[in-house]
């Protein structure tokens, strides 16, 4: 392997709009396709599947080397949920579907801004808006939809299967898959028959709301040779979390703010009025259209759209001060998160060879407003930062922040590759990649009533703009070379992958020339006179160019038909890019390199199999991100990490009618050279900072390394890991089952920085139990269910407004001895009920 050779504000947010019930309920009429395919073909669409009563385990199918291939025939770490195991789980969404498989870990801020990890390959920090790129990609079907911010929250309903590929893809995924990846595989249209469903539902929520959802599919068989499927969806999420009346006094002027729905307004008192019940609550509607024209029996055309939009009020965290399912905030806080996608994949063949193509064009849109007063209110606390905030008659005014974000996504992907024969000796898997992502940001940090001097020009009441485009651009040609030395026992196979990646970002940040006349950014920064975009100029622009190779290396032994084993040694990586702090220097890439072995077996006349791995990782220079001053984002490399594991599933059909399943990985993650905070003039990482040594970037003399050599790495827990059991029986002549699913957590540290984590607390673990019950009977059936049976309050994700060692400080408040910490956690007990009808 070789190479030649951004921030952000506040904290995330969360989000998503409406479909109307009965167009949702018009689209209702299919049989969820049972069989876990490649999402290509299908169990006839007109036959509604019964429960599998048999004692033998199904085939899992899947396509995670490009190929539709035998799950227990692929030489890598896979995770399936298939089409029945999403819906006896009741999974809907993201946050659903990651808690069954092991080797994903998460940070979350809400609805479609999650921050994904796999195999403890997570180095935490914060990465709002415009951070590194993601370490593990996403796609939907063929197509990539991991945006520079993160992943889509795409709604699972009318899923084939959800794959989870652990370990560097990077041969044939390339960028953004440098710890696995996700791949979200839809049903597809089937021209065999006429299908359709519809699914209704209502739950609620313990100390919170009533959530409701409405879900349907038809399938249109047209001339025989073509099918369109139609897909949609409404989903109410019940909010949970209070923002709980309260007040806060500033110290430098004396206001004192409440949102209490019975404030009376007074001269050193000001009302927000926002006090609420359930303040969480999500909408969420969207919808799919697939079309599949099989051409001749040969080649194949499948244009799809699809669309969602989320909106979701309030704040997903609680404030411990106030309650464990409490917050008080002082301005209205919402996200309006909503996108579509059109992809074409046309297949077929030329000669001997399979051709596939992929493209994508991809649209999001991101709009928020978030309460940022913590940030006000603890500056002005330790810095008196309320005193440099007046009117235009020269008062001293509330400084309580607020943000008005405005994220604009385009995407575009495209991929052709050729594959030959899978029954020939010599097999070959390649092709061309190409990706072009841009990120339009726009983030307003607002004060309102600021005087007209102390705003940047042009944009009233606020304090600091950060106006900036960043473009993202990717190219790659790849492939793998599969042999087999022994026929259908022993096979070598070779990858690689050459890699150009070229980065930018420009535009302008920070404040008014009236606020700070001296600064080195913002309107006293500026490097050009002409507007940019609106702001009042561009004064920074940076790009970053990066080319390199990935190689990978496999051997598998076929030791019987049921029992095989493999070695692996693979390549990962993510480019480097653009601090949105423009006086930065440029982050690099990191790299990623693994060394497996695993296994695949099946036992007992195939009614068990038994797989894992173990495996060794290093990770080289990885990009960590840190809120910094001014509530921007610094992203730096943080030297070297080597991550060991191991990972087992075990699934049994232990008798006709009873299933047992469940996996889990443990972990040991740890630095293997110190983090000493901050890296040379060229962006290099700092190795060695015993007390004294000098930061050459901002002059400060520092005590020692943030995280000395062998520090834990945060997020993932060392053990992740769940089991299932299902039962069905026979009721009259009706089927019925009872289930259960118990999923635990470990602990994980919460900040790879010693002083922080210290500050915010680890993450502590936590097992969560989900049971439910149904019957069914021809087309229909009814189940009832309860998710998180014994009401736990996990510890998702912590963090704070502004950086931890100005939020802590020191006493200063005693209600905050630590600083204003928050935490997301689980949604409480949810009892719910499901009605599914097929056509």
């Amino acid at each position: 392997m070789y190479i030649k050779s951004m921030p952000s504000g506040g904290r995330p947010r969360a989000k998503l709009s409406r479909l109307p019930l009965a167009a949702a309920i018009c689209f209702a009429i299919a049989a969820p396709a049972f069989a876990q395919d490649a999402g290509q073909a299908q169990a006839p669409a007109s036959t509604p599947p019964k429960e599998q009563k048999g004692t033998t385990l199904e085939t899992v199918t899947v396509t995670a080397q490009k190929r539709t291939e035998n799950l227990q025939k692929v030489p890598l770490s896979i995770q399936v949920l298939g089409t029945e195991k999403i819906e006896h789980l009741h999974i809907s969404n993201f946050d659903d579907y990651v808690k069954y498989l092991p080797s994903v870990a998460y940070q979350t801020f809400g609805p479609g801004f999650a921050q994904i990890y796999m195999r403890g390959v997570a180095s935490g920090g914060d990465g709002n808006h415009s951070g590194s790129l993601p370490s593990v990609g996403v796609y939907l079907d063929e197509q990539p939809v991991t945006t520079i911010q993160g992943p889509l929250d795409i709604h699972m309903y009318d899923i084939a299967r959800v794959e989870a590929l652990s370990g560097p893809q990077g041969t044939l995924y390339g960028a953004s898959a440098e710890s696995g990846a996700l791949r979200i595989i839809t049903n597809k249209p089937d021209p065999s028959g006429f299908a359709a469903n519809y699914s209704v539902g209502a739950n609620t929520v313990n100390e919170g709301g009533i959530g409701y959802s409405a879900d349907g599919m038809v399938n249109i068989p047209v001339a025989g040779n073509s099918a369109i499927r139609l897909v949609g969806w409404h989903d109410h999420a019940a909010g949970y979390i209070d923002n709980v009346p309260g007040t806060r006094t500033f110290p430098t002027s004396g206001i004192t703010v409440s949102n209490a729905k019975d404030c009376t307004p007074a001269p050193l008192l000001e009302c927000s009025y926002l006090a609420k019940k359930n303040y969480n609550d999500v909408d969420t509607t969207g919808a799919r259209a697939a079309l599949k024209v099989n051409l001749d029996d040969n080649w194949s055309i499948s244009p799809t759209i699809m669309g969602q939009r989320s909106t979701a009020n309030g704040n997903f965290a609680n404030d411990p001060a106030v309650g464990e399912l409490g917050i008080t905030h002082f301005y209205p806080e919402r996200t309006d998160d909503h996108w579509w996608q059109a992809a074409l994949t046309v297949e077929g063949k030329i000669g001997i060879f399979d051709v596939t193509y992929a493209g994508a064009y991809l649209k999001r849109l991101t709009e928020e407003q978030n309460d940022y007063s913590d940030y006000s209110f603890w500056y002005d606390t330790l810095f008196g930062y309320g005193a440099y905030l007046y009117d235009n008659s020269g008062n001293l005014i509330n400084p309580s922040q607020f943000i008005k974000g405005l994220d604009r996504y385009t995407k575009q992907s495209h991929e052709l590759r050729f594959a030959s024969p899978s029954d020939e000796r010599l097999r070959l898997v390649a092709g061309l990649f190409w990706e072009h992502q841009k990120h339009d940001i726009q983030q307003r940090y607002m004060v309102p009533n600021l005087a007209d001097s102390l705003s940047v020009t042009g944009w009233p009441h606020t304090l600091w703009l950060t106006k900036q485009d960043r473009i993202d651009r990717d190219e790659a040609v790849f492939g793998e070379l599969s042999y087999d030395l022994i026929p259908e026992t022993l096979t070598a196979t070779v990858g690689g992958r050459y890699f150009r990646a070229h980065n930018s970002l420009g535009g302008f940040f920070g404040f008014s020339k009236g606020f700070a006349p001296s600064s080195s950014y913002g309107e006293a920064g500026c490097i050009s006179p002409e507007p940019f975009h609106g702001a009042p100029c561009l004064d920074f622009y940076k790009n970053v160019k990066e080319s390199g190779s990935l190689g990978k290396f496999n051997l598998t032994w076929q030791i019987t038909p049921t029992k095989m084993v493999y070695v692996t040694r693979s390549e990962g990586y993510r480019p480097g890019g653009i601090n949105r702090r423009g006086t930065l220097p440029p982050y690099k890439a990191d790299f990623l390199t693994s060394y497996e072995a695993g296994w695949k077996t099946t036992w007992l006349d195939n009614r068990l199999s038994f797989n894992g791995s173990v495996f060794r990782q290093k990770w080289k220079d990885f990009q960590f991100s840190i809120l910094g001053a001014n509530g921007l984002t610094e992203i730096k490399n943080a030297n070297q990490a080597r991550i060991d594991g191991l990972e087992t599933e075990l699934n049994w059909a232990a008798t006709y009618n009873l299933q047992l399943g469940g996996g889990f990985a443990w972990y040991n993650a740890k630095l293997t050279a110190n983090y000493c905070g901050f890296t040379d003039l060229a962006g290099n990482p700092i190795t060695e900072c015993p007390a004294g040594t000098i930061n050459p970037l901002t002059g400060d003399v520092v005590s020692g390394p943030e995280a000395p050599k062998g520090t834990q790495l945060p997020v993932t827990p060392r053990f992740k890991g769940n089991l299932i059991a299902r039962y069905t029986f026979d009721v009259g002549d009706k089927e019925a089952f009872v289930q259960a699913a118990v999923v635990h957590v470990g602990e994980r540290q919460s900040d790879l920085r010693l002083f922080e984590r210290g500050l915010l607390g680890p993450l502590k673990p936590y097992t969560l139990t989900d049971v439910s019950a149904g019957i069914r009977k021809n087309s229909w059936s009814v189940d009832v269910y309860v998710n998180n049976l014994f009401d736990k309050r996990t510890q998702l994700t912590k963090y704070t407004e502004c950086a931890e060692a100005v939020c802590a400080a020191h006493g200063v408040v005693p209600q905050y001895p630590n600083g204003q910490v928050y935490t997301i956690t689980s949604q409480p007990r949810t009892v719910g009920i499901r009605f599914t009808q097929e056509f």
